[in-house]
């Protein structure tokens, strides 16, 4: 078997590569990150134009039609380049609607998503980050409304469909909400990674069509959270191998007592260390990924192993790369402080290292 990318996904890679080098390096990240809304609109529908927001999107529905071991390559190169955009609160909606959406609903929003029309968010959890159902506690009245508020969603201040989790008696629901539905309302919370923006969406007595109902249950609730934990995770690895590529630079170029710091074996044993860490959650990331499509019974297990190694390694890979640049790497001038500060973002994103953990545990019986 091989468990290396095809040649296609290596294409792609490179054409991903060339968009953000292009149109995206590190000075355009710091120009977006201040503005209002964080993201780039002629950036996002570039995205669109090269068919990387309907990468998994059937191409009946104005896709690709391509699996998520395609998508883990875009999603490594976005966070190599720390690119601030809705990609993946956006891709993941869209998977959602794909799987759970009827026909109707599929061809209303699917390809208003692809051409980058619609930016999409998930709105699961409401008062604690913990991606566990028994956080979902918004219920819908007795006359088919939502009043309450949802926490922790990534771009609600952008996005213009929610897909919105909710419980129906004892059974779990997840309706489409547009934003400019009456009662629906946001406000933006406040992040240590400005490349990430999150917020609250604020429902007041909104209406609850049957139209717009998705067929949800437990598994595939459980099923979305861990396709948010895998495509945080691939972010995470562009982003730590671009700390590594930065600091291994930096210690190359780095004088001091007249030789270059990365001959001391203080410095080459903790950057070995922080390549060890790496290829190893890399790897579980993209057996993770693969069972997304291929063995979809074995993905929160493979989810939470590999959310819960790199959520740590991740965290110490941004403070390694902070530390070995010296006192110059906490200075907001040098770049290496914005990836420890995504490192803080990814951390608890669809759960940190102690749930995930845990919840390996209980998924293998202990």
């Amino acid at each position: 078997m091989n468990f290396g990318f095809t040649q296609e996904q290596d294409l792609l890679r490179d054409q991903v590569r060339r968009f953000l080098d292009d149109n995206c390096a590190m000075p355009e990240v710091r120009k977006i990150m201040k503005q209002p809304s964080g993201v780039s609109a002629d950036l996002w529908q570039q995205m669109a134009d090269l068919g990387l927001l309907g990468l998994i999107i059937p191409a009946e529905f104005g896709g690709v039609g391509l699996f998520w071991e395609d998508l883990i390559v875009v999603l490594e190169e976005t966070g190599r380049s720390l690119f601030p955009s809705p990609f993946i609160s956006t891709t993941l909606a869209a998977s959602t609607l794909v799987e759970l959406g009827n026909a109707a609903q599929k061809k209303k929003w699917l390809p208003e998503i692809a051409s980058g029309n619609t930016i999409a968010a998930c709105a699961i959890l409401d008062e604690h980050d913990c991606p566990q159902l028994d956080n979902i506690t918004l219920a819908i009245s007795s006359e088919r409304t939502l009043t309450g508020d949802k926490s922790f969603v990534p771009d609600a201040g952008i996005a213009d469909l929610f897909l919105v989790a909710f419980r129906d008696g004892d059974e779990l629901a997840l309706a489409l909400i547009a934003r400019d539905e009456p009662g629906v309302d946001t406000s933006t919370t406040a992040t240590m990674d400005e490349s990430k923006r999150t917020g609250t969406l604020k429902l007041d007595n909104v209406s609850i069509d049957a139209s717009n109902l998705l067929q949800c249950d437990g598994k595939a609730m459980t099923r979305l959270l861990d396709k948010g934990s895998v495509a945080v995770t691939a972010e995470m690895i562009g982003a730590a191998e671009t700390v590594l590529e930065m600091t291994t630079q930096y210690a190359k170029d780095r004088i001091q007592f007249g030789h270059p710091i990365g001959k001391y074996q203080g410095v080459k044993h903790r950057l070995a260390e922080i390549y060890l860490d790496i290829e190893s959650f890399k790897s579980l990331l993209y057996y993770a990924a693969w069972t997304i499509d291929q063995s979809p019974d074995e993905l929160s297990r493979s989810a939470s192993i590999a959310k819960a190694y790199a959520s740590d390694a991740f965290v110490a890979i941004g403070i390694e790369g902070v530390q070995l640049h010296g006192a110059i790497g906490f200075t907001a001038e040098y770049d290496v402080q914005l990836f420890l500060k995504r490192s803080k973002w990814a951390r608890p994103m669809f759960g940190d290292s102690d749930y995930h953990y845990e919840r390996i545990a209980a998924l293998g019986g202990l």
